[in-house]
């Protein structure tokens, strides 16, 4: 019987990963030989880390912070929402070189439209951040056709060259796109994305409490530890908080369709996932 096919979450820190859990879980239901594991990328060293599994046999990897761009940069070729993105998540180690893709937009999108029950079309979005996560996550939010979407960031610059990018993609689907500042994004938005590290380090909100709706959605990229800040603000100023547990298991999917061909299915998956988290 030949090895099963070898992947990888490649990052730092990649330790908190649930990665290899969800392909694993992947592999047994859609009977795929795939042998999933963690890379830990050294700050100065993601592309020798990640060249060096890949000579040795390796087929792919998730790419997580705070290599996205540089996943990004090294591919040989790139799908168009990668290209859109300027940023990746997703590589295949193909003959002809490294195969980009970016996967976390579609994640987030069907975590928030299929599992979480919100419609997008004709919203007010938030988008918090104007990193690679914010990147990947505004050409799918724009597909959906909210009726508006603010990016704010530190860094306005950052957040005004996103809408540049995308603003032929917004104005084909009829929505709103604009930056604003974290100090004054705006009020009461449909539905809250934080794209921003800040969970991750452990710093404050970055938005005012007025940007939540009552009932609106908060969602966090992050999950675990990591989001419950994040989350118990949302939820103590009447918004409907979610983590970024059902956007990784989403988004990972994706990426088993751009390395196997297959699209596995979710639900029992991140029912799985949960149920794990919590009884630790």
């Amino acid at each position: 019987m030949s090895p099963p096919d070898r992947y990888v979450v490649a990052g730092n820190p990649v330790e908190h990963s649930q990665s290899p859990f969800i392909h694993a879980e992947f592999a047994r239901a859609t009977g795929q030989p795939v042998a999933y594991d963690r890379l830990l990328c050294p700050l100065d060293g993601f592309e020798a880390t990640v060249r060096a599994f890949a000579d040795g046999g390796g087929r792919g990897c998730n790419v997580t912070v705070p290599f996205k761009i540089d996943a990004y940069r090294l591919a040989a070729r790139r799908s168009p929402r990668a290209t859109l993105a300027e940023a990746a998540n997703v590589l295949r180690f193909d003959a002809e070189g490294w195969y980009a893709d970016n996967t976390d937009g579609i994640g987030l999108v069907r975590d928030i439209e299929r599992n979480a029950g919100v419609g997008l079309r004709g919203k007010r979005v938030l988008l918090v951040g104007g990193g690679g996560a914010a990147a990947g996550a505004l050409g799918p939010l724009i597909q959906a056709r909210p009726q508006e979407i603010v990016i704010a960031n530190r860094s306005i610059d950052k957040a005004e060259a996103l809408v540049k990018r995308h603003a032929e993609l917004a104005y084909a689907h009829d929505v709103k796109l604009g930056a604003r500042p974290l100090q004054a994004p705006g009020e009461a938005f449909d539905v809250v994305v934080n794209a921003t590290a800040t969970s991750l380090q452990g710093a404050a909100i970055p938005v005012a409490p007025s940007v939540l709706s009552p009932g609106g959605l908060a969602l966090d990229m992050m999950y675990g530890p990591a989001a419950q800040g994040f989350l118990q603000w949302a939820g103590q100023h009447g918004a409907t908080a979610r983590d970024g547990l059902g956007m990784l298991v989403e988004q990972a999917a994706e990426a088993f369709h751009v390395w196997r061909g297959i699209t596995p299915e979710t639900a029992p998956v991140l029912a799985a996932l949960r149920a794990r988290l919590a009884s630790r």
